[in-house]
């Protein structure tokens, strides 16, 4: 099975390549929403979002996640991830920076709305499958 540590993969998460966040909604049915990533020491990676929104509240929830990280120049070479997030507050803010300065350059994440408390999520692989086309 291939690994988060497989230098395909990590190749494919430290570009500035986004990912699709699918989540389970109260219902039953799938939320989808393109995200920023980063990949983290060992094998994890990590999203963030602000609390309130559809997506982090449905990690809250329910942490079951799946995640597809598409190459940039060719989405038909992907990466998908299948596993649990856990959700924290604490390191959030400076992540959303980290993440603005690997997809806009910008030191500083550049929408930050008055009032919005950033939510970092830590997501462990239970199945990681790399389709390179």
């Amino acid at each position: 099975m291939t690994s988060l540590k497989d230098p395909s993969v990590r190749e494919l998460l430290e570009q500035p390549n986004y990912a699709m966040v699918c989540t389970h909604n109260r219902d039953g049915s799938i939320h989808s929403t393109i995200v920023w990533i980063a990949a983290e020491d060992g094998d994890a990676v990590s999203l963030n979002s602000a609390v309130g929104r559809v997506w982090p509240t449905n990690l809250q929830r329910d942490p079951r996640v799946t995640v597809i990280v598409f190459e940039a120049d060719n989405p038909y070479t992907f990466l998908e991830i299948r596993g649990t997030s856990q959700a924290t507050t604490e390191g959030a803010d400076e992540h959303i920076d980290l993440l603005a300065k690997k997809y806009t350059g910008q030191d500083k994440f550049p929408d930050r709305r008055p009032g919005d408390q950033r939510i970092k999520f830590v997501v462990t692989p239970e199945h990681v499958r790399l389709v390179k086309a």
